[in-house]
């Protein structure tokens, strides 16, 4: 094969390639801060909290973990170990509709009084009844501690944390709340987290596919080689 044929089947997997990564999405995510109005036992009070959601590919659906990087509300006396208890709701739009519910473990350590109560991370499985992108936006939180309730409604009208590309199965309808929804199809779906985690996975398979390129040039060089006399 001469030189110039082979240049042009590279470049023409290198093509392949890039537009694999192109049209294989990843999900992105962003930090957003949600200003949290929270109605207290003792009356309102409110705090600002940069909020993280991730997913997880998990059986027919994903595990949604939503992070709280600094604390909301806070209480006149100290909370005890084990005392106060925090669950909320992710808003899912796009192309799912509805809520999933989300919560997490009781407080670890004790929570001094007057002090920002920090949230442990809470959980909860999203699985979607249609394929498309699907958004998920922090929604109202709810910490129970000693016989009271807090709750916490975002004010600022939050950006979406999270946007996933989903495969929702056939067959079924409406959305998703806490686990309840669709399965989806296959399993060929890889695991989405954060834009880090995704563009490791993307990296894999354009290099896959430059492997595949390379190997295409090989077999046809030795195919135009001929015996000699």
């Amino acid at each position: 094969m001469s030189y110039q044929k082979r240049t042009a089947s590279l470049t023409l997997a290198a093509a392949v390639a890039g537009s694999v990564v192109l049209t294989a999405a990843p999900a992105h995510a962003a930090v957003v801060d949600v200003d949290y109005a929270c109605q207290t036992p003792i009356g309102p009070k409110g705090a600002v909290s940069p909020i993280d959601i991730k997913a997880v590919k998990s059986g027919s659906g994903y595990t949604l973990t939503m992070s709280f990087q600094k604390g909301v509300s806070s209480s006149p006396i100290e909370l005890g170990k084990g005392a106060m208890k925090p669950s909320a709701v992710i808003k899912v739009g796009g192309a799912g509709e509805g809520t999933v519910a989300v919560s997490g473990p009781t407080n670890d350590t004790a929570i001094p009084a007057n002090t920002p109560i920090k949230i442990s991370d809470l959980s909860g499985t999203y699985t979607p009844s249609k394929s498309g992108k699907v958004t998920f936006t922090a929604g109202v939180l709810t910490i129970k501690a000693m016989g009271t309730t807090t709750t916490c409604t975002p004010k600022n009208n939050p950006k979406p944390s999270l946007e996933l590309d989903v495969q929702g199965g056939s067959g079924s309808s409406g959305g998703s709340s806490g686990g309840s929804g669709s399965t989806p199809s296959g399993g060929s779906e890889l695991p989405k987290t954060g834009p880090m985690d995704s563009a490791v996975a993307l990296g894999t398979l354009g290099g896959t596919v430059l492997l595949s390129g390379a190997a295409g040039v090989l077999w046809l060089t030795r195919r135009g080689q001929r015996p000699a006399n």
